[in-house]
């Protein structure tokens, strides 16, 4: 089973930060095993949504 997780982003008027943002963004979810599936962007909002297999719970 995988699990999602969407995360916003507001862009903003500096170009640099927001590149840093989202690789500061794309670097940690990564770690945590999550990988990006889906990007959209809507005016100075981006949308990331990233996906990861559902750790297995035995009971």
């Amino acid at each position: 089973m995988k699990e999602y997780q969407a995360v916003i982003v507001r862009l903003g008027k500096r170009v640099r930060d927001d590149e840093d943002a989202l690789t500061d963004l794309l670097n940690e979810r990564s770690r945590g095993g999550w990988t990006p599936t889906l990007m959209t962007q809507d005016s100075s909002r981006l949308t990331v949504l990233f996906s990861r297999e559902a750790p297995n719970v035995d009971g």
